[in-house]
């Protein structure tokens, strides 16, 4: 490396270091205007043991609403002939480039018969194409200082591809990232490591209980669906082809199905030039928009414990079907879970862990696609006190429904939604991640400017209310992953219990 690009690699890491300082010196005072926690109450003579009513919260710092009142730059939108939408964000503060790639369908296009289809396809992208072997590849990758990876989640409608380095090797970079996405040659030798590597993996999800449980879950909320499947099984891992994969990445991988987000120290003009060089000879209309039920008729509550001998904790997972992204109730789902199970200011994390020292934490969550996703809360407890456990989930599940949220609460939930907003606008990743969310999902584009507006405007009814809908105790679907021995006699205290082994088999 010559002197001057020494120089100018120095400074980039000095910036970097005071980007990262930055935002390290925002989170803890994002955290100090927060909760002050029953531990942290403790330090300044307060008693961890006093009821959790009577908790202080101390140090909160008001959401200064005016100061995020701003309109974010906006990026350029560009459809080029062959249907690829490209989203340009620059930011110049770095000299850097990164390349963000969601190409739908994803998972959900998963033959029933191969689940994982989609995940094997994108994790063999960079294991060969028509003119680099996987070993030119990495090493291409790694002589330029850069970052290329692809992935096909679970549950989620997209592959992800991405690539990062220098501004400088732009082109370099866009030659990979467009050689592995539309020229991938899935070579025989790549895909029987690939396979062992994924057996292994299978192997130990198989054996952890949080996967049992999400992998359950799933299960029972999405039925006979592509939303189901978590994970790929022994039958499919064997059974997919190098010709499945061609198969897949030719139906599916194509500019009319993909949106390519750009941030970094560019020109939109020159940018688009570039990736039109490199992708605009790429052809492939897009597919018809996935068609799901508009609602589903909601199940009466059950419980499903999947047995893991031995097992000397419960992993408990509880929730429903919830809203896809576009929904309006995606703003009070937001507050409600914020205040029900949103980090370890809220209920669930100081009922059964701080208060009932059942759990090292429990938390809540919601997922909201083009589909209808879910919502759920969860949290691992020893055996013992599985019983305990179900009663607190279901004390904080009655009184979101039945008590309207203090003001105070309603606060805090705004406050850690607002804050953590703003930090993220600290990262041009992020940020590009924000608008490829509104072309995905066809957003309004004043979607963020208006954000903390409509979070704030959630009142303790609205909350209340999504609570009713999202938290209905007669419908909600209990997964415990444990001992049967240990745990089943204690769950029929609770209702009706169906028990399954670690694959999903029913047992006697």
């Amino acid at each position: 490396m010559s002197g001057s690009a020494m120089k100018k690699f120095a400074g980039t890491l000095q910036t970097q270091r005071r980007t990262v300082a930055r935002s390290a010196a925002l989170a803890g005072f994002a955290a100090l205007a927060g909760l002050l926690l029953p531990s942290a109450a403790l330090a300044q003579g307060q008693d961890k043991s006093a009821p959790l009513s009577q908790v202080q919260r101390l140090n909160r710092a008001p959401v200064n609403k005016e100061a995020l009142r701003v309109q974010l730059p906006r990026p350029l939108v560009v459809k080029l002939k062959n249907g690829l939408t490209i989203v340009l964000e620059e930011d110049h503060k770095l000299p850097t480039v990164a390349f963000t790639m969601w190409i739908r369908p994803g998972q959900l296009a998963d033959p029933s018969d191969l689940p994982g289809l989609a995940s094997f396809t994108a994790g063999m992208l960079r294991e060969g194409t028509e003119k680099r072997s996987s070993e030119q590849i990495a090493s291409e990758v790694d002589s330029l200082g850069a970052s290329l990876e692809a992935s096909s989640r679970f549950g989620v409608s997209y592959t992800s591809v991405n690539a990062s380095g220098l501004i400088t090797d732009t082109a370099k970079i866009l030659d990979l990232l467009s050689d592995v996405v539309l020229h991938p040659s899935f070579p025989a030798s790549e895909l029987a490591k690939y396979k062992q590597t994924e057996g292994a993996s299978l192997e130990q999800r198989l054996a952890n209980p949080a996967f049992l449980a999400q992998q359950g879950f799933r299960r029972v909320i999405y039925g006979d669906t592509p939303m189901a499947l978590a994970s790929a099984t022994k039958e499919s891992i064997e059974k997919i082809s190098v010709e499945d994969l061609k198969r897949f990445h030719e139906k599916h991988y194509v500019p009319g199905n993909t949106i390519l987000g750009v941030t970094g120290d560019f020109t939109a003009s020159a940018m688009r030039a570039t990736i039109e060089k490199y992708l605009g000879g790429w052809t492939g209309a897009a597919e018809a928009p996935e068609k799901f039920a508009a609602a589903v008729a909601p199940e009466a509550t059950k419980i499903t414990l999947v047995d893991r001998p031995a097992s000397v904790q419960t992993y408990i997972i509880v929730g429903d079907r919830a809203i896809r992204r576009t929904d309006p109730e995606y703003y009070q789902l937001t507050v409600m879970n914020q205040v029900l199970g949103g980090g370890p200011q809220a209920r669930l994390f100081l009922d059964l862990r701080e208060e009932h020292s059942l759990t090292y934490g429990s938390y809540s969550r919601f997922n909201a696609e083009i589909y209808p996703g879910d919502w759920a809360a969860s949290a691992p407890v020893r055996s013992a006190v599985t019983g305990d456990a179900f009663d607190r989930f279901l004390y904080e599940f009655k009184k979101i429904n039945d008590e309207p949220v203090p003001q105070s609460e309603m606060d805090d939930a705004h406050r850690a939604i607002v804050a953590n907003f703003a930090l993220s606008l600290e990262q041009p990743s992020q940020i590009l991640n924000d608008w490829l969310t509104v072309q995905y999902y066809a957003l309004p584009v004043d979607y963020w400017d208006k954000y903390p507006d409509h979070i704030g405007a959630i009142d303790a009814a609205a909350a209340q209310a999504s609570a009713k809908k999202f938290v209905d105790l007669d419908h909600l679907q209990w997964i415990c992953v444990g001992d049967r021995k240990e745990i089943e006699g204690v769950l029929k205290k609770y209702g009706a219990v169906s028990v399954v082994d670690v694959t999903g088999k029913a047992e006697n």
